[in-house]
């Protein structure tokens, strides 16, 4: 199988597929696979003693759907909790007192084999609840609630200025339990008023509030507190967790109807637009507010629960998914309906609707831009488009100390030369001549639009450090009577966020004007190499591709000029000057001191030589066509292509097409240290390091002199991408990895990648910097490049690819009035050779609230931050130890918004800000992936593969690479240009009788499901039936109906939105490849221990509980 990225092995083998194990199908647990890091959340924790429960009557919450009551918790005392103080306790107090437990007691039993506790019926007689059934809320927006009757004992009501919204959130009961004693505490009470997506200052903050229980995992809906006498909802078994069967049906059939939830449907009495509740589907067999009272159900409190009656509509029998016991009655438990947990196609969809007509207008300092999966068009207006700055907080802490406390990481995602849409201007180049551009005397920033023109307009003061300089003759301008320059929206440095400046010969290494860049093309032509294809592929497509080498503007021919080495144990270089008739080899045997054996001809200019050209590549696999040499060196082709580049005194580019671990003796060899056992131990952090210092010294050669390398790997087997890609990564290259090779099949992948790599926009031997206002100090970059000081961040090249993470840190008061200013100054060579300054430049606000704070975040950022800290994280630390740090400092966040921002109400309420609710989903994903928890399928070669992508990744990357994107091909409409709206990314949202297309940037998947109707098979397929679809086709047919040209114009369309190309995999349902496929559903529990999406949002209340206690 040709692996790419996050791509592991499944199934049985098959041709292509080496080393694939069997794994169990239907969400069955299967043996050798390990239990979640959070545990299975079935049932009771072992070692409690059932105890006799007061009887009460049952109370549900209002407007939500109900959960049935777990046994688990009746037969455990109500003298003890699961969360510790603070939760509402519904039942008489209890005269004796349980010790508390310690906090460190272990978290994850580990005592139950199967994954979900077994069911049973529960007892006629209605039990009263502990206090777990506390409401945990997840704020996110309001119903209009009446006020609570006055018979029942709140506490103060949430105040106007908060909006939000509860979901009863149950608690998984194998959390560790702690006694307390009972009191009443007052959970709160929902306002009305529906915020805006985007508040501005002075607004409320935003809140989504999840009201938590114990029973087992998954939300409801909003809690609303009717007035006394209002009817409640009869109670009803909820939908079966995946993975487990419904009575009367078999393990992977599901009733039709009803499976899966259609996004657009509302439940009554759920408002629409209500960003913090999910607009799902109804919870079966519950209305939300019945016109009927329900017989025997008192009035009831918030986030308490009814009793079951009976069972859903279109279910055989109640739900009991194990047989019961009667001599030890087990909990009936259900699973709470993930619909009401924060849906992350909710926000996307929301932010769309709300943000994706209107134009985003640049020019209001610090206002958060819409999400990056919103389609919109930016004008720039003062400040830098989003396309090149994102940042994670747009209104930053004034202080340290405010910083430390709400634990908010300072951070923004910079994509310098990033692409621009067609309706778009490029940033415009402005010329000073002789002079060069305007800058600060003494911090050295470039004239940007904050610039303070005084003194008529004779002197500047610096936004940046306060200092005044003064004006030129030539650039002097009188200002208007608002204290601007007349010539304001004349000059592209005055008024907008992004341009660029020509440098002069002054910011040219040895102040001499570079020469145009060179391309060199090293081709390993190994006995893999030939085999797989490969080396004829290549040089078939070279041919052609020279003619789209990236050129100036309206250049005719591109100035780069070319060059070509192959090898195996030795280097042939090729004289392709355009005056021979034939290409001249010459060969480097002695490779531990390496030298280019010719200057002139080695490096042309394409159109000039196009014929030697064209013969050399022609010859070349004829000439190693029967080679039996099988090993290869690294090192010195690398050593090669720096010493061309030196020798022609020019910048440039390495592409290397590279098949095996080089063995061979020479500097850089390596030897094989894959090692498995080392995973989840503390010295698994060697297989993300380098084996030798070797490449870190060269890599530190390759930057000093311009020369990127850009590496194509072909392996068959561990090559050590963590060694042999070092000197790509810290060059600012890119990484392309093609596991089992064959032409056939893999070749377009690869060619389409090759031209993309080949054409894109690239500038060469770049230093960029990053300035801020007093105040902040840039600390930390994430990213691929090279840096030497703690300032510059040094590229031998830099593509419209590559993203830099940047981190902020206070040195010093920010001011309210004032703000915070950031200025990106990328310095690089043009593929002409031109020296330019690109600029980018923004401006924050700055608070003293911390709920300003919380109400201009963007998650996406943060995550983007995350992951990369995360992923440096591993080249040091243990896994364990990277994810626990992740999950806690997120906690911290929350906890801090929970304390300080958040009205007063239950500690059972898990409250999130508006801009972070999706922030346990996404964090949740990072958690599970390859690289932090890796299954026992994926090679260490792919880890460290995965590691390197995301770490130069944009937060549109890693949006969709953390959380990919599933979208329903059975209900496109093929007379319209959009998509259709995607869907959760949960194995229970498929429906068997749909098609659904999944994309996560690296990978690209159908899923058939087995009933589809056989008319849109044919319509996409060709052929008449499910069973006749050959899963191991790579491309769809070309038929002429709506439905194949929409499908093929939607794979086209997704694949250009991304930098690398897709190969599609079709999958069919219950097919050995779909595992694979099932890899990347991210709100499920994954196979090598990975948390539901559901379980690990109770996870991260108990962690924010823990911090609030």
């Amino acid at each position: 199988m040709n692996q790419q990225g996050h791509m592991a092995s499944y199934g049985q083998p098959q041709s292509g597929y080496q080393g694939y194990q069997q794994f169990g199908y239907n969400s069955q647990h299967t043996a050798g696979v390990p239990t979640s890091q959070y545990g299975p959340y079935n049932g009771p924790v072992q070692g409690y003693q059932p105890t006799a429960v007061p009887q009460g009557p049952l109370r549900t919450a209002a407007g939500a759907p109900p959960t049935s009551l777990p046994l688990s918790t009746a037969a455990q005392s109500t003298a003890y909790n699961q969360y510790g103080q603070g939760d509402v306790q519904n039942g008489p107090a209890m005269s004796d007192q349980l010790q508390r437990f310690p906090v460190s007691q272990p978290y994850m039993p580990g005592s139950h084999p199967m994954p979900y506790q077994q069911y049973a019926p529960l007892p006629n007689n209605t039990q009263q609840l502990p206090n777990q059934m506390a409401a945990m809320q997840i704020s996110g927006s309001t119903s209009n609630a009446p006020p609570p009757p006055a018979s029942q004992s709140y506490g103060p009501p949430t105040s106007h200025h908060q909006t939000t919204t509860s979901f009863p959130l149950t608690g998984p009961a194998s959390y560790t339990q702690y006694p307390t004693p009972l009191q009443n505490i007052p959970s709160s009470v929902p306002q009305s008023g529906n915020p805006p997506q985007h508040p501005f200052p002075g607004q409320p903050v935003p809140v989504s509030t999840f009201t938590s229980s114990p029973t087992s995992t998954g939300l409801t809906g909003s809690t609303l507190l009717p007035p006394s006498g209002v009817p409640r909802p009869p109670v009803m078994h909820g939908p079966p967790l995946s993975g487990q069967p419904q009575a009367g049906l078999p393990p992977s059939q599901h009733p039709t109807g009803h499976y899966p939830p259609q996004l657009n449907h509302r439940p009554a009495g759920l408002q629409s637009g209500m960003p913090g509740v999910v607009t799902g589907p109804p919870a079966q067999g519950f209305q939300a507010h019945p016109s009927q009272p329900s017989q025997g159900l008192a009035p009831q409190q918030n986030g308490s629960f009814g009793q079951v009656r009976s069972p859903q509509p279109n279910f055989a029998a109640p739900y009991t998914g194990a047989p019961s016991y009667p001599s030890q009655p087990q909990p009936q438990q259900k699973r709470l309906d993930p619909d009401s947990i924060p849906s992350p196609i909710q926000v996307i969809e929301d932010d769309k609707s709300n943000r994706g007509t209107e134009p985003f207008s640049t020019g209001v300092r610090g206002q958060v831009p819409p999400l990056v999966t919103t389609d919109f068009v930016v004008k720039d207006q003062g400040n830098s488009s989003p396309r090149f700055i994102r940042c994670a907080a747009y209104n930053l802490p004034c202080t340290s100390d405010m910083a430390k406390q709400c634990q908010v990481p300072l951070t923004a995602v910079i994509k310098p030369l990033a692409t621009l849409p067609a309706d778009e201007a490029p940033p415009y180049i402005v010329d000073h001549g002789e002079t060069g551009p305007i800058r600060c005397n003494r911090c050295k920033a470039y004239m940007c639009p904050y610039m303070q023109f005084i003194e008529g307009g004779r002197k500047f003061q610096c936004a940046f450090c306060s200092c005044v300089t003064e004006v030129l003759p030539h650039y002097f301008q009188h200002l208007d009577h608002t204290g601007k320059r007349m010539d304001c929206y004349d000059r592209p440095e005055l008024s907008l966020g992004s341009y660029e400046f020509l440098a002069t010969v002054d910011y040219c290494k040895n102040n001499k004007i570079p020469n145009p860049p060179a391309f060199i093309f090293m081709i390993d032509v190994s006995y893999n190499a030939l085999k797989s294809g490969l080396v004829q592929l290549l040089c078939e497509e070279l041919k052609t591709l020279l003619d789209y080498l990236p050129r100036e503007g309206n250049a005719e021919e591109s100035a780069i000029r070319v060059g070509f080495v192959t090898y195996n144990k030795v280097l042939h270089f090729y004289n392709v000057k355009s005056s021979l008739a034939q290409p001249q080899m010459m060969v480097v045997s002695d490779i531990t001191d390496m030298f280019v054996p010719l200057l002139d001809g080695f490096l042309v200019n394409i159109n000039e030589s196009r014929a030697v050209i064209n013969s050399l590549l022609e010859q070349i696999p004829e000439m190693f066509a029967d080679t039996r040499e099988t090993e290869t060196v690294f090192g010195p082709v690398i050593q090669a292509g720096l010493e061309a580049l030196k020798a022609a005194e020019c910048a440039g580019k390495l592409f290397i097409f590279h098949s095996t671990l080089p063995l061979a003796e020479a500097p850089g060899k390596l030897k094989n240290r894959d090692d498995k056992k080392l995973i989840n131990t503390d010295k698994e952090k060697v297989l993300f390091q380098p084996q030798t210092s070797f490449y870190n010294n060269l890599a530190k050669e390759c930057v000093a002199q311009g020369c990127c390398v850009d590496l194509f790997l072909f392996p068959n087997q561990y090559v050590d991408v963590a060694t042999l890609g070092l000197v790509t990564y810290q060059t600012g290259g890119s990484i392309y990895k093609y596991t089992f090779f064959q032409a056939q099949v893999d070749g377009d992948r690869f060619l389409n990648d090759l031209h993309r790599d080949v054409r894109k926009v690239i500038g060469f031997d770049a230093v960029m910097r990053v300035r801020t206002s007093t105040g902040i100090r840039a600390t930390d970059f994430f990213g691929s490049f090279y840096m030497s000081n703690t300032t510059d961040v040094e590229l031998a090249a830099l593509d419209c690819d590559k993203a830099i993470t940047v981190e902020f840190k206070h040195d010093d008061k920010l001011s309210e009035d004032v703000g915070a200013q950031i200025q990106c100054a990328l310095l690089y060579t043009s593929c002409s050779g031109q020296r330019r300054l690109r600029i980018h430049n923004l401006s924050l606000n700055c608070c003293t609230q911390l709920a300003d704070l919380y109400r201009n975040c963007e998650t996406d950022t943060l995550i983007n931050y995350f992951v990369k800290l995360a992923y440096r994280g591993v080249l040091s630390n243990p896994t364990k130890t990277v994810r626990d740090n992740l999950i806690n400092q997120s906690a911290q966040i929350l906890a801090c918004y929970r304390k300080n921002c958040a009205s007063p109400s239950s500690a059972g309420q898990l409250i999130l800000p508006e801009c972070m609710k999706l922030l346990p989903v996404y964090l949740n994903c990072v958690l599970k992936s390859d690289v932090l928890q890796p299954g026992t399928e994926i090679s260490t070669d792919d880890r460290a593969y995965i590691r390197q992508l995301v770490t130069s990744m944009d937060v549109a990357e890693t949006n969709v690479f953390f959380y990919p994107r599933l979208l329903p091909v059975h209900k496109m409409d093929v007379d319209s240009d959009d998509f259709p709206v995607a869907i959760r990314c949960s194995e229970e949202r498929l429906s068997k009788g749909g098609i659904y297309l999944l994309e996560n940037g690296l990978n690209l998947f159908i899923w058939v499901g087995m009933n589809t109707q056989h008319d849109l098979i044919q319509s996409i397929f060709n052929v008449q039936s499910f069973g006749q679809i050959d899963s191991a086709m790579t491309a769809l047919p070309m038929l002429d109906n709506p439905c194949s040209k929409k499908l093929r114009s939607m794979v086209d369309m997704i694949r250009a939105q991304r930098p690398r190309f897709m190969k599609l995999m079709i999958v069919k349902q219950d097919d050995k490849m779909e595992l694979l496929f099932k890899h990347f559903l991210m709100e499920d529990k994954s196979v090598n221990g990975g948390a539901s999406y559901v379980d690990f949002l109770c996870h991260m209340h108990k962690e924010i509980r823990q911090l609030l206690s």
